[in-house]
């Protein structure tokens, strides 16, 4: 197996976890956050598809870009009077875990990004 099937095998992994993950915390405290757990859990499990096949950079740069907003959401949220909920959120286990799976994510959709490798029936 080439190192690009192996990155992307990797990176769709994380994607899938951290979106079960997210999909495990429904229904969620209040409707805002069930809507964002679940299309945002919906959506990195999606993701798995164009990184697995390799749809090329615009979808990376938007799984990217898409996994970069729920780790900044979750920032915010977590600090003291922010403008989202008004309070600091707890820092979970699962969080973390969500957290550290996220960013593995953009690391190695960061590595397949400079690779510049793209399959043959792609559309990069």
């Amino acid at each position: 197996m080439n190192s690009i099937i192996m990155i992307a095998v990797a990176a769709s992994i994380c994607t899938a976890i951290a979106g079960i993950l997210h999909l495990t915390m429904l229904p969620a405290p209040n409707t805002n956050m069930t809507i964002l757990f679940l299309v945002g859990g919906i959506a990195q499990i999606f993701w798995i598809i164009p990184t697995i096949k390799r749809w090329g950079k615009a979808w990376d740069y938007v799984g990217i870009a898409g996994t970069v907003a729920f780790i900044i959401i979750w920032l915010i949220t977590r600090m003291p009077d922010n403008p989202i909920t008004g309070r600091a959120g707890r820092i979970g286990e699962s969080a973390i875990i969500i957290e550290i799976f996220q960013i593995a994510f953009i690391v190695l959709l960061g590595i397949l990004i400079s690779k510049k490798t793209v399959s043959p029936t792609s559309k990069a």
